[in-house]
């Protein structure tokens, strides 16, 4: 059965992969405009590669270092060449799906704002096909590589595919954290420096930020997203194949489950893809709900096929013993009734971040509303709205792990962070169309175009912007389940290979592992957003030098100098991003090798629960702050250049390293620390 699973998850990888590049070329088929919207998109495009170019060639030392010292550890089980070379498979395949992602998302901006000079509704079809490239991509990649794995290693080599998982959720940290430094460092001193300063409009040809500033929209919010959520779903997958495995002690039982997540995740390729057809609107008020109709098309399709295929499912059985009740069976329907919680899930909580982020619901306006007042109450107000915004996911992720423990134990809950992520081929996609209209947006008024079609790219990055704050709930939800995945497979593993172990929380080693895995978040938080504040301040300085001393350019009668700020956020952001992410990949093998594998549970524990509130707190409070600023930029509260609107500018600028670099950053930190506790585990053992 895991066999002909893993066949069939192949198969649909490879037709993603194939209607990938078919949406690819109907793309460039589109008409890029005038020359100066040419020009504009050449100098986003080679500022985009030279980064990525740059990062990738840093990355690969990182790689190659990793590589040979997975390979030559060789003589413990779990560890040696086998999850050394998945390891690499898994860096390139999350680096190469954040390549294409970047180079289509350059390409198809300037023929969305083409298109817009149209309609709204060509200016969205060209898009989202973007991010629907983007979509099918990752999870083409990302089930790819595992059916490939898995054919070759069969299920006895399920702790080598986790070299898969470690490998892309590393470069998806370094992704994300470098990319978000560039954007945002790009974006404040675009902002501060040219709205707030000079008193010019957004995106003003004059300003030399806005250039990088598009470039970081690429990098970014599509590469560095990209990659995060390829890694997510790579290691929800893995994870729930390796507990069932382990679960079902092998035998038909343990094929069974680990079958499973790879057919859901192959039906959710095909459902994601039918899902894509119903995303057409011409009317600007129906733009959310024609892309929250495709994400459902797409659900209510996945959960119809997996019912007829759990027919098929006749051995996808568990027994687990449990103290005072004795031995526990789950079955079949119990798994189905699982991913069915988790796909809901996952809905549910993005309709929560989206009444917290959005422009149109009370929270937002309230920020807004605050603004009167300044900056500093618009930044009370907006740290108060994240807070808040943490309580609902929260109970909803325990209500989750409870009704899916109840069904289906743990793997259950596992199973459902691949429900969760199983149509990730859309809800990428809806996810990553955003960037690509605010790019749109930016060369509309870069190119003098009329203002009707900066209202219809601005109309379709409003609604980018609430959906992908709905991204990062699915992100940090899937996290949180599969980190508890993973954390059980950590202890199952230890009591295996160390008698008498356990995690007791009044023992003083699990207790000190649980305080430093809750501090982590919280120091990680700390260097990430200090990297973006360090490479803002240079480009802010920059931007102002140009101003005084570049004859003219205010006046519109000279270029700015947009390649010494493209530079200015590549430097700084590479060089930023090394400390954050050696933080993550050091921190679980320091605390195992000096307290012990006790004290390393402790701190996945603690990381996991700290790290949860902490990136739903700053992904939210972030996109409300950001959303605030664009209700008043609709007109309320005095509108653009009041005294209204350059509070809310700061407190978006608050926020812009909440939700764009920390924040999403955040739930890798979960997931990468787990990974590298449990392929590391037998040397501190």
């Amino acid at each position: 059965m895991s066999t002909f699973a893993a066949i069939l998850a192949l198969l649909l990888a490879i037709l993603a992969l194939f209607n990938a590049r078919t949406l690819f070329a109907n793309i460039m088929e589109k008409s890029e405009g005038t020359d100066s919207m040419k020009k504009i998109a050449k100098q986003i495009q080679a500022g985009a590669l030279a980064f990525m170019k740059t990062e990738y060639q840093r990355l690969s030392i990182f790689v190659v270092v990793v590589f040979v010292l997975i390979g030559i550890s060789g003589g413990h089980q779990g560890l040696g060449w086998t999850t050394a070379i998945a390891f690499v498979c898994g860096a390139f395949a999350s680096g190469l799906a954040g390549w294409i992602g970047m180079h289509t998302a350059t390409r198809a901006a300037v023929r969305t704002t083409q298109a817009a000079t149209n309609s709204l509704g060509e200016a969205l079809n060209v898009a989202f096909a973007s991010g629907t490239v983007m979509g099918l991509c990752v999870v083409g990649l990302g089930l790819g590589g595992i059916a490939i794995f898995f054919l070759f290693l069969q299920p006895e080599g399920l702790r080598n595919i986790l070299g898969f998982s470690f490998g892309a959720s590393s470069i998806a940290l370094f992704a994300r954290v470098g990319g978000g430094i560039f954007t945002k460092a790009a974006d404040i001193g675009a902002d501060l420096v040219g709205k707030l300063e000079a008193g010019i409009p957004e995106d003003d040809p004059r300003n030399p930020a806005v250039i990088a500033d598009n470039v970081g929209d690429n990098v970014g919010d599509v590469a560095g997203m990209g990659a995060d959520l390829f890694e997510s779903y790579v290691g929800s997958i893995i994870a729930t194949m390796l507990l069932g495995w382990t679960l079902a002690k092998g035998g038909d039982a343990g094929h069974h489950l680990v079958a499973y997540p790879l057919v859901l995740a192959a039906i959710g390729i095909a459902a994601s893809y039918l899902g894509t057809f119903r995303v057409k609107t011409e009317d600007e008020s129906k733009l959310h709900h024609a892309l929250f109709s495709g994400l459902l098309t797409a659900s209510g399709i996945l959960i119809g096929a997996m019912f007829v295929m759990t027919f098929f499912f006749t051995s996808a059985t568990y027994t687990v013993s449990v103290a005072g009740a004795g031995d526990i069976t789950y079955g079949k329907w119990g798994i189905f009734a699982a991913m069915v919680i988790g796909l809901a899930l996952g809905v549910i909580i993005g309709k929560v971040t989206e009444y917290y982020t959005s422009e149109q619901m009370t929270p937002v306006q309230e920020i807004a509303n605050q603004s009167q007042t300044g900056a500093a109450t618009n930044i009370i107000h907006g740290l108060a709205t994240g807070m808040a915004s943490v309580w609902i996911p929260t109970l909803l992720l325990c209500a989750g792990i409870y009704f899916c423990h109840s069904f289906a134990g743990i793997y259950g809950i596992s199973l459902a962070a691949v429900g969760m992520l199983s149509t990730l081929g859309i809800s990428l996609a809806v996810d990553a169309f955003g960037p690509v209209a605010d790019n749109a947006g930016g060369m509309a008024e870069m190119a003098g175009l009329d203002p009707s079609v900066r209202k219809r790219t601005d109309a379709l990055d409003a609604t980018g912007n609430t959906t992908a704050a709905i991204g990062k709930g699915f992100a940090i939800g899937s996290a949180a389940l599969t980190a508890l995945a993973l954390f059980h497979t950590f202890n199952e593993t230890a009591k295996l290979t160390k008698p008498g172990f356990t995690m007791a929380i009044d023992d003083p080693k699990v207790m000190i592992g649980l305080l430093i895995g809750a501090m982590l978040p919280f120091f990680f938080s700390s260097m990430a957003m200090k990297a973006v504040g360090r490479a803002a301040n240079k480009m802010i300085e920059e931007v102002r030098r140009q101003f005084r001393e570049i004859p003219g350019l205010l006046d519109g009668n000279a270029e700015p100098d947009a390649e010494r700020c493209i530079e200015i956020a590549t430097k700084g952001s590479l060089s930023e991003m090394i400390r954050p992410g050696m933080l993550v990949l050091l921190s679980p093998i320091a605390v195992g090798y000096i307290l012990g594998p006790e004290a390393l549970g402790g701190m996945l524990a603690g990381a996991l629960v700290c790290g949860v509130m902490m990136a739903l707190f700053m992904a939210n409070a972030g996109g409300a702050w950001d959303n605030a600023k664009k209700y008043i930029e609709g007109g309320a509260f005095g509108g653009k250049g009041s005294d209204s609107h350059k509070a809310a500018v700061i407190g978006d600028t608050v926020g812009d390293p909440f939700k764009d670099t920390a924040g999403p950053s955040i739930n890798i930190l979960i997931k990468l620390m787990s990974i590298v506790a449990l392929i590391f585990l037998p040397l501190f053992l």
